[in-house]
């Protein structure tokens, strides 16, 4: 009782719970250990050398000590204490966690925009980027917040070397090359992997009609930045033929909803000598295209610290986008054989992982990380 550590005076080791039903014992007992002493018993007969915790068991390690040193037990582990992972735009909370789940706002445990390793697996994180990103961080003492942009970064690094490319189009406009015979499809070889020859090439089907970007395209630019596809204007199919969009068909609201272009049947794989084409779009062939569910995942809370941010509890700065369902997205047909676990880089959209679970029949592919930190930039300006 004269320990200045409040840990140490006289501290309770169980407590009594009558009428409670244990998961495994049933009813059999009512007394049950408390955790400051379970702990250092528990890790002495599972013979536990270093005890890591975070740093509000600091004060109780004394205790910890004392448990030991006072029964007769050979392991006497080592307790060393470090500073709690918090991460912006995420509640690492268990309690706040349970919370999400109960309460509906996410899906369950493994929902890929939780921080958990069932939700980081969903979504597509590696072993290999978790890893370095624990590497960066560090173990430290001092209290803070590493910026989700670290992991973020981690991922992207590691799927840009070692994830396959791909073509999708997300957001589809079709577009019709009138000069390409009608029927005829042409097997293109493409590289799965610019840098990396290693990963080999696949066969890619490309015919007369063909689904694009809608964003890839506009009558007239907004400026001289605009480098993709405009009404008279020229660009390159990524990999295949340079069109030229010749005419825009709408429908009876105005709305575009084809565009009828000519091809350049010289410029297949590259431009000929004098010939200068600046703007490259991805394109998937419609007649072999995948059809399939895009979930395309953001960040959870629109606030770095959801915890301290004010305008009510952590629930209110919940992000109403952190989730955007696509379900008339195109994929190339390769992408039929794709499985959970594996990875792929969309051509200008992002980083993309097979979801286990298929949505009425279709197949469903998660964002797992959009090539660029586009919250950098958000973040920067306030």
């Amino acid at each position: 009782m004269a320990s200045p550590n409040i840990n140490l005076r006289d501290p309770t080791l169980y407590r009594i719970r009558h009428g409670v039903i244990h998961h495994q014992t049933g009813a059999e007992w009512c007394l049950y250990p408390m955790y400051d002493y379970t702990h250092p018993i528990s890790d002495a007969l599972e013979g536990v050398t270093h005890s890591l915790c975070t740093l509000e068991f600091e004060d109780h390690r004394p205790l910890y000590d004392w448990v030991l040193d006072n029964l007769s037990i050979d392991c006497h582990p080592r307790q060393i204490e470090f500073s709690r992972l918090n991460l912006e735009y995420a509640v690492m909370s268990k309690r706040k966690l349970t919370r999400l789940v109960e309460e509906g706002h996410v899906e369950g445990w493994d929902d890929p925009r939780m921080p958990t390793v069932a939700g980081l697996r969903r979504r597509g994180f590696t072993p290999a980027s978790i890893r370095d990103f624990c590497d960066r961080i560090g173990v430290t003492k001092s209290a803070n917040t590493v910026e989700m942009g670290v992991l973020e970064n981690c991922i992207r690094e590691d799927l840009n070397e070692h994830a396959p490319r791909r073509m999708a189009v997300l957001h589809p406009l079709k577009l019709v090359i009138t000069s390409y015979p009608e029927g005829q499809v042409k097997q293109l070889e493409v590289a799965n992997h610019p840098q990396d020859e290693a990963m080999g090439t696949r066969q890619l089907p490309f015919g007369r009609e063909v689904w694009i970007e809608r964003d890839d395209f506009m009558e007239v630019a907004p400026n001289k930045h605009f480098k993709r596809l405009v009404s008279g204007g020229e660009v390159r199919l990524r990999n295949s033929y340079v069109i030229r969009c010749d005419e825009v068909i709408k429908d009876g609201g105005g709305e575009i909803i084809e565009l009828r272009c000519s091809h350049d049947p010289a410029t297949l794989g590259a431009n000929p000598e004098g010939r200068k084409v600046k703007g490259v779009i991805h394109w998937v062939s419609a007649e072999h295209a995948l059809p399939a569910e895009v979930r395309l995942y953001d960040r959870l809370f629109t606030v770095p610290n959801p915890d301290q941010a004010g305008g009510g509890e952590f629930t209110a700065h919940l992000n109403p986008e952190s989730l955007l369902t696509l379900t008339r997205c195109y994929l190339e047909p390769g992408l039929a054989d794709a499985r959970p676990g594996e990875h792929f880089q969309f051509e200008r959209q992002g980083y993309f992982c097979p979801d286990p679970e298929p949505s009425h029949g279709l197949p469903v592919f998660n964002r797992t990380v959009t090539l660029r930190d586009s919250w950098a930039k958000l973040e920067k300006q306030g």
